[in-house]
């Protein structure tokens, strides 16, 4: 038992510990991200032998002073790299891709899409072809509740998306679209009418929809006729309408972009 004791002793080091926890929580977060690959049951066995057989190895190679086999270890580690990379070439992008997609590297690459380009640019087509669309921008008030009765999407905002979700004939196209967080939330998405009598009788049921959003809630709505093909936008239960693309871009700066950056500093400070 001293004997035991005497051996584990050195091991029992911080530095030891830090090492194999380090190691642990690469292999672990690596095998979650490359889950459900065909590879994966590969790299489990792969990153077990890695974890207790090499690094049991090098730990008596250490402890016993077997500077040939730390050597052959050392070099053997470096080839054993490069061979993995080759072998799981399919699995290490598929990581690479959900890593991309996590909520905090999120942050730092939405920054990538601007998406107010995206919108105004899919507003701009539609309106042009009159095809009728919705759009809700989510800011302080949650949507939360009209996006559980949609078609949950949780998408990138890109022109081509929106297009297609309000295409004529797309089981998505009479409903509305809902962003948040910077992503398409949902599609398919249902809003209160308006009850306001003095509306023009003209407006069709997506402006009131839009304007009965706006009223109950602190949201931005884009919304473009399919009659006309006017674009126009409901903020605070009032609806403007008339907007040339540019103009709904400079509009959705001032409202959403603006705002977003304030409540930012506002938090942070």
């Amino acid at each position: 038992m001293d004997t035991l004791i005497e051996f584990v002793r050195p091991f029992a080091r911080w530095e030891y510990l830090l090492e194999v926890l380090l190691l642990y929580a690469i292999i672990y977060v690596f095998l979650r991200f490359t889950e459900g690959s065909r590879g994966a049951g590969v790299l489990k066995g792969v990153a077990f032998f890695v974890l207790f057989v090499l690094l049991a190895v090098s730990i008596l190679a250490r402890w016993w002073n077997l500077e040939q086999v730390r050597l052959i270890l050392h070099f053997a580690g470096g080839a054993a790299i490069t061979a993995l990379i080759v072998i799981f070439q399919p699995e290490l992008r598929r990581a690479l891709a959900k890593l991309g997609q996590t909520p905090f590297l999120g942050v730092f690459m939405r920054s990538r899409v601007d998406i107010i380009e995206e919108i105004v640019g899919a507003v701009g087509r539609l309106s042009k072809n009159k095809i009728g669309a919705l759009v809700a921008f989510e800011r302080d008030v949650d949507l939360g509740g009209y996006v559980e009765r949609g078609v949950i999407l949780d998408a990138e905002v890109r022109s081509e998306l929106l297009l297609t979700i309000f295409y004529p004939g797309t089981e998505l196209h009479d409903g509305a679209v809902v962003l948040q967080g910077g992503r398409i939330a949902a599609a398919g998405c249902l809003f209160p009418f308006t009850d306001n009598p003095s509306l023009d009788p003209q407006l069709g049921t997506r402006h009131r929809a839009g304007i009965g959003l706006t009223e109950e809630t602190d949201a931005i709505c884009v919304i473009v006729s399919e009659e006309t093909g006017i674009i126009s936008l409901a903020v605070g239960g009032e609806l403007e309408r008339g907007f040339e693309p540019r103009q709904l871009e400079t509009r959705l700066r001032e409202l959403y972009v603006h705002e977003q950056q304030e409540a930012h500093k506002t938090r942070s400070s």
